[in-house]
């Protein structure tokens, strides 16, 4: 079913007028599939295949083919995600506000633990005589543009052109090492090998510090939205749900039940309170926990989203040592403040939160953790060449790791 444009009340898919206010409704528009060609001027986009898909939006595989007479001819082509919204998502107010809202946190960051934003765009598709999509401009479109649209009247379906990340989901690289631990029998790491896990939690919290020094505040940190690459670089993606410290709150706008994922919520997050950037660390934290335990403090099997949450506000986490006997007493100590109840009395900036588990377990600061430090300081400044250096130090520290391993 899809909704009227006039009334809003359910219309069958191929219905050409509304049942109940007899409103004439667009025709439903062919669907974005392999050897699609979307024309940008500055490059074509053709699509390879789908890649994904979820209740509200579809991500493709495709190419992007810079124009030979732009600003960047002589490029080769580069293969990224092309992540849509499905037709009738792209008439909810709401839905349509979150993406945009990704697009713009994506716009402004450039980390190379963070996805790289390339286009946002409206999706119209071509007249059955021709093989591209009618459309062309000199670079990618304004999010202004986009955001000034009324969501009542799209022109097209709204899609993400974004770095395509060749790995998997942390989630699955935390699965396969639990699913060996199983195998390997009693004595056997539940989780991670140590040096990798950090590496990861490093990678996270300089994304974090980028993003917190753009006001921007991630606010649904999980496996699910941290991308391994084959060769060991972590990329935060998926940022929804982040709050953006530019934009201000609409009128009346409370939830029932706040925006997130209650295994990895902070608890002001849970309770609707306002949130900053501790809230993200939290989170990152029950990352780091659950990478070296093979589980999360508060287990989900059994248990509603509401008793998961509560849990996060009342209960405190099971001591690391309890599922890693052979760690020193003081982890537990890093995780119980990590991990507090209250945000006044964890650490106040990722960078703290990194340098408190370096000092306190004697960890040599990789050159990684030194450029991802680097990269904090720089987020906020215009200076390209130093930036670009820093990029440069920070991938190459980090991708010389083992990604996540081979499927069994």
């Amino acid at each position: 079913m899809r909704a009227c444009v006039q009334c809003s009340a359910e219309v069958p898919p191929h219905a050409a007028v509304c049942p109940a206010c007899h409103a004439l409704q667009r025709a439903a528009p062919p669907t974005m599939g392999p050897g699609t060609q979307i024309e940008r001027g500055y490059a074509r986009i053709v699509v390879e295949g789908r890649i994904g898909s979820g209740a509200m939006g579809i991500v493709h595989r495709a190419w992007m083919f810079y124009a030979p007479n732009g600003p960047r001819a002589g490029e080769p082509p580069i293969p990224i995600a092309l992540k849509q919204l499905k037709a009738q998502a792209s008439l909810n107010a709401e839905i349509r506000s979150l993406f945009l809202n990704e697009a713009e946190a994506l716009s402004r960051l450039s980390h190379p633990n963070v996805v790289k934003f390339y286009d946002l765009f409206e999706w119209t598709p071509p007249p059955r005589t021709m093989k591209t999509s009618p459309m062309s401009i000199a670079q990618p479109a304004s999010l202004g543009v986009m955001s000034a649209r009324p969501a009542s009247t799209p022109a097209g379906t709204l899609t993400l052109a974004m770095e395509l990340v060749d790995g998997a989901t942390l989630e699955e690289v935390i699965a396969r090492n639990v699913a060996r631990a199983r195998l390997a029998g009693a004595g056997a790491l539940p989780g991670l090998p140590f040096q990798r896990a950090f590496a990861y939690f490093e990678q996270l919290l300089g994304a974090l510090a980028a993003a917190h020094a753009l006001g921007i505040v991630h606010r649904d940190i999980k496996p699910s939205n941290l991308m391994i690459r084959k060769d060991g670089v972590v990329k935060l993606t998926d940022f929804g749900i982040a709050h953006l410290r530019a934009r201000p709150a609409a009128d009346g706008d409370k939830e029932s039940l706040a925006p997130g994922t209650g295994a990895y919520m902070a608890p002001e997050q849970v309770l609707g309170a306002p949130v900053d950037g501790r809230a993200d660390l939290y989170s990152a934290s029950i990352l780091f926990y659950e990478m070296l335990t093979g589980r999360t403090p508060f287990l989900v099997e059994g248990k509603s989203e509401l008793m998961v949450r509560m849990e996060q506000v009342e209960v405190p986490p099971p001591p690391i040592r309890s599922f890693l006997p052979q760690a020193p007493p003081v982890l537990d100590a890093l995780f119980a403040r990590a991990l507090a109840k209250d945000p006044a009395a964890r650490f106040p900036s990722a960078i703290e939160l990194g340098n408190a588990f370096v000092t306190g377990l004697a960890i040599p600061a990789s050159r990684g953790w030194h450029a991802e430090i680097e990269m904090a300081k720089l987020a906020r400044e215009s200076a390209p060449r130093k930036l670009a250096t820093v990029r440069v130090e920070l991938e190459q520290s980090y991708a010389t790791l083992i990604g996540p391993p081979p499927a069994r």
